[in-house]
């Protein structure tokens, strides 16, 4: 199951209803659930109903997710957000969070948009001890590991992207990838042997749907490297369409590439038998249909492109999703539907 915003955690709370919500999914077949994401720090969080894996009382609740979901034999992994430049209002969302001065590396939401300030490196030491310290939560609450999102324009993509990563010091673009790594080995001392740690990247972000972190294999092998070195063991590769070649000549998408350049396990994801495209501002049809997107995962799988296969809005609408595919029912899956989104089903 990949993660999403679901915004149905007052207070940033888990409730009987997420876990509920988690269970039917693990309940479902789904063999890994990677969490909505979950605040790391009060400055970082989305609004005032994302979770979050900071303060009281929020262990216990976050046990009770993991328990119901290992109950019907699944894993369950934390993804950690920090929104960094960013806000709710920027693609037309309502901004519930208390006001909070957001942080970023140059103060840059987007190329020539800024917003909030530029951090120090108080700052950023600060904002890497709150991922270890979530970190560490989530494997005290057992979840099996944790996620780091450093897609979509947030704050650890905004380091990697030289386009929002403006510093003249040593968390600048020439070394782009000193942040995340930074924030992957102190995961890694914060937590025990066997804890999971993935890292999401992807090109395109929130407020660039164009956009390209990595132009070439070369500059993609430059990112993915040295974070696998610093320990990441799973790459989740958002990619708005799965099917689509990362780079030109070559049919295999970011999941493919990354598998190929890092050396470690991939998962792929992106409009997985959805009958519109993810994010498409003009409601586009992929004419393919859904027994088209299973045959292309499975030939990704037997190629060896991609290890897993992540399903978003898909899953919503199927709770039971994994089941039907594998199955062989995907042709009888519920189509989505935006009012799916108004509540925890």
């Amino acid at each position: 199951m990949a993660p999403m915003t679901r915004e149905r955690a007052p207070g940033g709370m888990p409730t009987d209803a997420m876990a509920a919500y988690y269970a039917r999914r693990a309940a479902g077949g789904t063999g890994l659930i990677v969490t909505e994401g979950i605040a790391t720090d009060a400055t970082g969080c989305f609004g005032d109903h994302v979770p979050r894996l900071f303060g009281p009382d929020v262990v216990d609740g976050w046990r009770k997710v993991v328990d119901g979901v290992h109950a019907e034999g699944a894993a369950i992994i934390a993804q950690l957000w920090h929104v960094g430049a960013f806000a709710p209002s920027m693609i037309g969302m309502t901004d519930g969070a208390r006001p909070v001065e957001r942080i970023s590396p140059s103060g840059l939401a987007a190329p020539g948009r800024p917003f909030g300030r530029t951090m120090t490196e108080s700052d950023i030491a600060d904002s890497i001890a709150a991922f270890a310290g979530a970190a560490a939560a989530a494997q005290g609450a057992g979840f099996d590991g944790i996620e780091l999102h450093g897609a979509h324009g947030y704050l650890i993509d905004q380091f990697l992207w030289p386009q929002t990563n403006r510093r003249t010091d040593r968390f600048g673009p020439a070394d782009r990838t000193r942040f995340a790594v930074k924030l992957v080995r102190a995961v890694r001392r914060a937590t025990r042997d066997g804890f999971a740690l993935s890292f999401r990247l992807s090109q395109w972000k929130q407020l660039d749907y164009g956009a390209r972190l990595a132009e070439t294999p070369g500059e993609l092998a430059a990112i993915v490297g040295p974070l696998a070195e610093a320990g990441v063991d799973l790459f989740h590769c958002s990619t708005r369409r799965f099917w689509e070649p990362a780079f030109p000549g070559d049919d295999r998408n970011l999941a493919g590439w990354t598998r190929a350049l890092s050396g470690k396990p991939a998962m792929t994801v992106g409009s997985i038998t959805l009958d519109v495209d993810f994010k498409a501002p003009d409601g586009k049809v992929h004419a393919s249909g859904v027994g088209a997107h299973v045959a292309l995962l499975e030939r990704g799988l037997e190629l060896g492109w991609f290890d897993l296969v992540a399903v978003g809005r898909a899953m919503i609408a199927n709770p039971d999703w994994a089941r039907r595919v594998r199955d062989g029912d995907a042709g009888d899956l519920r189509p989505f539907t935006g009012a799916m989104l108004e509540t925890l089903i």
